[in-house]
Order: C-alpha cells, then sequence, then structure tokens
C-alpha cells in the first residue's frame, strides 16, 4: 500500500437501484486509525476535499470488471462504484483489496454480488452521457461508441432516450454541426452522423417528433450527408430546398392536416432515400419509424375523406374545361397519392372510402380526362383506376353495369380503358397494370356476390362476352392476317417486340377467362375460331409470345373437354405446334419443355382422340426423338387402343352371330307353334257342341281362363288344352270356339324365349314331343244322348 494516486470517479446506488455520481477526484488506500483498518480515501482534484472514505471489509464481496471498474455493496440496496481512468490504477487497488482480504489479486471476484450490483458496468456509458450536457467537439467519439453500446445492450435503449427526449442534447449536437460544416472538420462531421443514426435507430416515437420538427429537420439531414462510408457528401439539404416544394393544389387551411403531410413527406424520404437499405436481419430496426408513417396516411386519408367539399372541388376541377393540363395534371397526381396512402386503410374502410369516392363522382372523372389527347394526363388517370379495383372489385363492376344501361359501347368506360391501353405507346404500361390487373380482377368469378339484383357472376360475364370482349381481342385479329392459301392461313403483322408485348398481355387474359369462366369463352372460342388464329402466333420471332400461345392451348386441353377436343382435330391445331417443335430443334430451352409437357398431359391423361390425331399425322416427326419417352409413350398409347378397338369388333362379332342363331330358332318354335294352333282349332270345330245345348260351359271356360293368368304361359297352355277337351260336349257353341282360337293365338309371341320354360324334360310346350306325334284326343259323345 502506497500513497500514490490515481483519477478515478466515484457512483453511489441510490432509490430505484440507479446510479447517481458524487465526484471525480484521486484514491488512495491508507490505514486509518479511526476506522482500525484500510480504507479508500478519494479526494477532490480542485480543492483537496474529502469526496469518499470507505473501509475496506474483509468479509465483503467486491468484483474487479472490464480492468478499470470495481464495485462492492456494505448493505442490501446500497451499492458503491470506482470508475478509473487507468487500468494500472484499477489493479493497484484491486491488489491492496485482495491483500486485506487475503485472496489471490488475480481473480476478478472475492465474493458473489447481488443482482443490481451486477448492473452497474452496463449502466456506466449512460451516466457518462448525463456527465456530457455540456457535450464538447472532443467528446464525440465517445458519444459515439456510447451508441454502439447501447444498441448491443437493447435492455437500457429505454434510459438513454429519457436523456435524449429533453431535446437540449439533440440541440447541442445539431450545433456542434454547424460549427464543425463551417470549419470542415470531416473526423466530427463523421462522429455527427454515426451519433444522428444511434438516435433514429432507437426508434422512438417522441425523438421523431423531435428530429424531425421544423427546427431540426435540416440539420438532422445534413449530419446524415457526411456518411463515412462516401468520398464525398450527399447533396440532400439542396433537393429538399430547390426541387421537393409543397404543393397545394386547393388551400389547406386545415393546421394539423398540413402539418402532418409535411411530416409524413420528411419521414419517407429519410426512410426511403437518405438512411442505408435495411438487411433482412435488419428489417425491423425502424419499425417505429414505419409505423408512425403508417398512421400518418390514415390521419391524412380520414381528414381529407371528413371533408367532402375539398374532394368535391377537386372533381369538379378535373372535369372543367377550362383548367390548364398542368393544372389538371397535378390533380390527378394528388388523386393518385391520395389512392396510395389509401392503401394503408383496412379493408372495411377502404369500402368505404371508395363508395365516397363514387358517390363524389370520380369515376365519371377519370372518365373524362381519359379522352384528352394530353399523354400525361392519360397516364397518370389510367394509374389511378387500378387502385380503385383493388379497394372494392365489386362496386366498380356495380359502376360499370349500371353505366352499360345507357351508355353505348364505344363509350363504355372498360371499353375505354382497354382501347387506351391497346393503343398505348408504352408496353410496360399496358402489360404490367391495366390489362393483366384490372380485368382479371374484374372478371374474377371468386370475388364476385350474390347481389340484391341476382348473381353478380352472370350479370357482369354477360355484360362482358357481349359489349367489350371483342376490343379486347381486337390486337389478336388485326395480327394475324388471314390468307386464301390453307397451307398458310395466316401470318403476323407486325411481328415487332411492342405488338408482341401487347398481344401476350391478351392471350395471358384470355388463358385466364379459360380458367374461370370455361362456359362463357368456349362459345366464343368455336364461333371465332380463336385458337387458329392464336397459334398463328406460334411463327412469332419473340418466343415469349410463342411460349404465350402454348399456354393457352395447354389450358384448353387440361380442360379435357371432348368439344374442344374434336375442335382441335378437326381445323388440325396440332400443326403449328408440331412445326415451332421441329423449328426449335434439339435447343432445351422452356418452348421445348412446354411443348413436350403438354404432349406428356395428353399422354397421362389418356386422351383417346388427340393420341390417335397426333400419332396418325405427326409421328413420323416426332419418331427420331429419343431424349425422351413421350413421343413413344403416344404411340404405345395409340396401338394399345388400336388392339383394344379390334378385339372389341371380334366380340361384336361373336354375339351379333349368336344372336342371328337365336332369333333363327325363334322363327322355327313359332312355326311349330302355328302349326299346333291349327290343329287345335279344327278338333274343337268338330266336336264342340252349341251353346244353346249347354249354356253354363262358356262361363266355367272363362272362369279357369281368370284362375289361371298368373301361371306361366306354357303351363296355362297344357291345363287349358287339356280342360277344353275334357269338359266340352261334343256340339259346342261358336263364341266357344273364338274364345280358344283367340286364347291360343295370344300365347304364340311367348315363345320368343326358348330358354324360358318349365318343363325339366325338355318337352315342347304345346305337347308336340320330336320322338312321336301326338294323336288329337278322342272326341267324346254328346252327354245330352
Amino acid at each position: 500500500m502506497d500513497d500514490k494516486l490515481h483519477s478515478v470517479k466515484i457512483y453511489v446506488m441510490v432509490e430505484d437501484e440507479q446510479w447517481k455520481g458524487i465526484g471525480a477526484g484521486q484514491i488512495s488506500s491508507k490505514y486509518i486509525e479511526r476506522l482500525q483498518g484500510v480504507c479508500l480515501i478519494v479526494q477532490s482534484e480542485s480543492d483537496g476535499s474529502l469526496i469518499m472514505e470507505c473501509k475496506i471489509h474483509p468479509n465483503v464481496p467486491y468484483h474487479k470488471q472490464r480492468g478499470e471498474i470495481i464495485i462492492w455493496s456494505e448493505t442490501k440496496n446500497h451499492g458503491m462504484a470506482i470508475h478509473f481512468q487507468e487500468p494500472n490504477g484499477c489493479q493497484e487497488i484491486w491488489e491492496d483489496i485482495c491483500q486485506v482480504q487475503g485472496k489471490d489479486p488475480n481473480v476478478e471476484i472475492t465474493e458473489e454480488l447481488t443482482d443490481n450490483l451486477k448492473t452497474f458496468e452496463e449502466l456506466l456509458p449512460i451516466w457518462n452521457l448525463v456527465e456530457m450536457q455540456n457535450c464538447e467537439l472532443h467528446t464525440l467519439e465517445n458519444i459515439a461508441d456510447l451508441f454502439t453500446f447501447v444498441h448491443e445492450t437493447p435492455s437500457h435503449k429505454e434510459r438513454l432516450v429519457l436523456v435524449l427526449e429533453k431535446g437540449v442534447y439533440i440541440k447541442k449536437l445539431l450545433q456542434h454541426f454547424n460549427t464543425c460544416e463551417k470549419l470542415k472538420n470531416m473526423e466530427s462531421l463523421y462522429y455527427l452522423n454515426n451519433i444522428i443514426k444511434g438516435i433514429l435507430f432507437l426508434d422512438n416515437t417522441h425523438l421523431f417528433n423531435i428530429m424531425f420538427s421544423d427546427e431540426f429537420f435540416m440539420d438532422m439531414v445534413g449530419c446524415l450527408e457526411y456518411d463515412p462510408a462516401l468520398d464525398h457528401p450527399k447533396q440532400y439539404r439542396e433537393f429538399l430546398t430547390q426541387n421537393a416544394k409543397f404543393k397545394e393544389i386547393l388551400p389547406i387551411t386545415h393546421f394539423q392536416l398540413r402539418q402532418t403531410i409535411q411530416q409524413t413527406y420528411r419521414m419517407q424520404y429519410v426512410h426511403d432515400i437518405v438512411l442505408p437499405i435495411p438487411s433482412i436481419c435488419e428489417s425491423n430496426l425502424l419499425y417505429g419509424l414505419n409505423t408512425m408513417i403508417i398512421y400518418n396516411k390514415i390521419e391524412i386519408i380520414t381528414m381529407l375523406q371528413d371533408d367532402e367539399n375539398f374532394l368535391l372541388e377537386v372533381l369538379a376541377r378535373l372535369k372543367d374545361n377550362t383548367v390548364g393540363n398542368d393544372r389538371r395534371h397535378e390533380l390527378l397526381l394528388f388523386f393518385k397519392e391520395f389512392c396510395t396512402f389509401a392503401k394503408t386503410l383496412e379493408n372495411l374502410e377502404k369500402h368505404e372510402l371508395l363508395k365516397t369516392l363514387i358517390n363524389l363522382g370520380v369515376m365519371s372523372a377519370l372518365k373524362a380526362v381519359v379522352h384528352m389527347h394530353d399523354y400525361q394526363i392519360q397516364i397518370a388517370a389510367l394509374d389511378i383506376f387500378p387502385y380503385l379495383v383493388e379497394y372494392n372489385p365489386c362496386l366498380v363492376r356495380e359502376y360499370l353495369l349500371d353505366e352499360a344501361h345507357d351508355t353505348d359501347d364505344d363509350d363504355l368506360f372498360l371499353n375505354i380503358m382497354i382501347k387506351q391501353m391497346i393503343c398505348n405507346s408504352d408496353p410496360r404500361f399496358s402489360q404490367g397494370i391495366i390489362l393483366p390487373a384490372i380485368l382479371c380482377a374484374l372478371l374474377d368469378p371468386e370475388n364476385m356476390h350474390v347481389t340484391a339484383n341476382g348473381c353478380e357472376e352472370k350479370e357482369f360475364l354477360n355484360f362482358f362476352y357481349t359489349r367489350c370482349i371483342n376490343n379486347l381481342i381486337a390486337p389478336i385479329l388485326s395480327a394475324t392476317v388471314e390468307k386464301e392459301n390453307a397451307n398458310n392461313r395466316a401470318n403476323i403483322c407486325p411481328d415487332n417486340y411492342q405488338n408482341a408485348q401487347l398481344l401476350g398481355v391478351v392471350i395471358e387474359i384470355l388463358t385466364f377467362c379459360v380458367q374461370y369462366h370455361s362456359t362463357y369463352i368456349k362459345s366464343y372460342i368455336l364461333d371465332n375460331n380463336l385458337l387458329s388464329r392464336i397459334l398463328v402466333l406460334m411463327t412469332s420471332k419473340h418466343t415469349f409470345l410463342i411460349l404465350c400461345a402454348v399456354r393457352f392451348m395447354r389450358k384448353l386441353i387440361g380442360l379435357k373437354d371432348e368439344i374442344y377436343n374434336l375442335y382441335i382435330i378437326k381445323e388440325n391445331l396440332f400443326e403449328p405446334v408440331v412445326n415451332a417443335f421441329m423449328h426449335n430443334g434439339h435447343r432445351y430451352n422452356m418452348l421445348n419443355s412446354a411443348i413436350i409437357e403438354l404432349f406428356e398431359f395428353i399422354r397421362q391423361e389418356n386422351i383417346k382422340s388427340l393420341i390417335a390425331n397426333i400419332v396418325e399425322n405427326f409421328f413420323i416427326s416426332f419418331e427420331s426423338i429419343e431424349y425422351v419417352q413421350t413421343f413413344k409413350g403416344l404411340k404405345i398409347k395409340y396401338e394399345e387402343e388400336k388392339n383394344e378397338c379390334q378385339v372389341r369388333r371380334n366380340l361384336l362379332n361373336v354375339v351379333c352371330q349368336k344372336i342371328y342363331c337365336i332369333c333363327t330358332n325363334d322363327m322355327g318354335l313359332k312355326v311349330k307353334s302355328d302349326i299346333c294352333h291349327r290343329r287345335i282349332t279344327e278338333t274343337k270345330e268338330a266336336i264342340l257342341p252349341n251353346r244353346r245345348d249347354f249354356p253354363s260351359h262358356y262361363g266355367i271356360i272363362m272362369k279357369i281362363e281368370e284362375t289361371n293368368e298368373s301361371e306361366s304361359a306354357i303351363e296355362g297352355q297344357k291345363i287349358k288344352s287339356s280342360e277344353a277337351f275334357e269338359r266340352c260336349p261334343s256340339h259346342g257353341d261358336a263364341s266357344a270356339t273364338r274364345m280358344s282360337r283367340s286364347h291360343c293365338s295370344s300365347l304364340v309371341p311367348l315363345v320368343n324365349y326358348p330358354y324360358d320354360t318349365d318343363d325339366e324334360n325338355g318337352d315342347d310346350p304345346y305337347g308336340n314331343d320330336n320322338d312321336e306325334d301326338e294323336e288329337p284326343p278322342q272326341k267324346r259323345p254328346n252327354l245330352s244322348s
């Protein structure tokens, strides 16, 4: 122990486990007689006053941290901490403590510390910040390091925010920025850049309100211009002051609305332009800033929606012919940004917003300006329509149907949109937004509902297929010019990139139609020979367009509709596909794979009519292809079906022969039956007496006939014949004779089923034995004699 002094700072734990700095001075260890032990003594550097006098207790736990901090606690919720400026001083005092306690000075802890003392090492940098309220240029490096430490220990962000929320510290930092920029002190500017980024990445709403205020915003952006990773500073402030102007299409008298719009723009600019793009792991670092931007947008939309007079005035000026094109373009850009902000709303809120806009006349306003010849105005107007469809396609469809009642086809809003996109010189616009996005959303049956007027799907699809689809397929019909020569039915005119892009978009929409409402599109395809016109595009020099045509045909075949299959066979529509495949050669590309997949699907699903058509007409072209087994598989399927057909024909011939033999036997039996009837009739006419002699016999015969109706026909014939001969007298009535003839003749059709007999011995059902001829029954004597 010696009297060598070391510079330290003293901290003490107060209530709520908070640390408070009590001073800085020189520390030494001495034996104090009054305290009867070695003590740690800290005296002020300025006046030598005593700051701390603390005895080293043998049983008190001491802990050395980071080689520059010693902390201990003598009582509960009371701790002391010494922060050394030099590690050597910390080690010397630590050795004195270990010597008193009899511990090895190589250890860093003499006893286990309580949990509340373990936090001192983490809290120390925050108290350094508290002491740096009068931050100077030479302390900027330490402040920058402080933010690095806080970001590594997020649990202490809140305590740092409490210090910064007062606003005084941020103000002093930005004052240093102006000084450093004037002096061109680049090192300090780089430190300030890291400090301001650190404040932003604390992601606190209160700090954002301070940083994006009118007082601090431009200086904050100035600090962010001096990125240490860049050779030259950015020019953000120049853009904000010279290019970014706050335009009011109409005077905004609502002060809160005006302030919210300005703040939202500033936050969006810093987030999207100034701050570096976060990585996947850092995507949530500015969650608070993103949330604040979203809430601001919702607040802006709500305030504007509540002010109907403002929106009505904007729409009125859009329709006003006296308004200049520049002014009208600004109004449209306002509505576009308004719709963009509305994307942050919930679905129900979007529905209400769109209903409000339609009631105010936004659709009629867009319809009015889209006819204008100014290209920028047309683009701006067409940019707005997709947002409206996205918010609620049902409301847009309802407007389109109402409009159709009193509007010509050429003036329908949907037809205007389609024609504008077809005539648009920018293929990226028509491909990326209007045709695929709007039409598919409007034509999607999954978002159609049952309305008060009936089924929305049926009503709208009838409207589209009767009044709009002709405009949609017009590019295909005009580009594929038919020729008289059957071998070269059509060609593409013109086959440039822009036209190919447009045709590809139209085919994709038609493919969507085939998938989701095949009943409506089927008749249209068949009536207009549409597939044949689309397959003309297989000769295009643009592979992506050929793929669109293949996908369309694949979608048709995928329905496995025999009507489509017969249509393909009749028009020989596999020919352009096969020609394109052969023209592609052995190149392994998307076109090759798409066509092979088409034929493979036909093989796997065993679509017999198409397989027969392919093999019979095109197998020679595929015969040499061996790198896939698809075409050989088609041939095998074809041969199997051919063999099965031959077997079925052979079976049919056998069955026909058997039926012929059965029919021949039936005719022979019928002949025998007729002979039997004639014999019976002749016998009866010879022996039956007159009815007047035996009036009761006719009734007896009729009763026997009624009781035997439920028996089999052949058995009944035997019984009736026997009874007739046994009971009838030698003289019968003519009516009895007619009854017997009629009854016998009614049995003749039953011999058409020779196998249906109850005779186990196989006797003839009419008593005609094959071995011997049976004599007719003998005449009985007249009972009256």
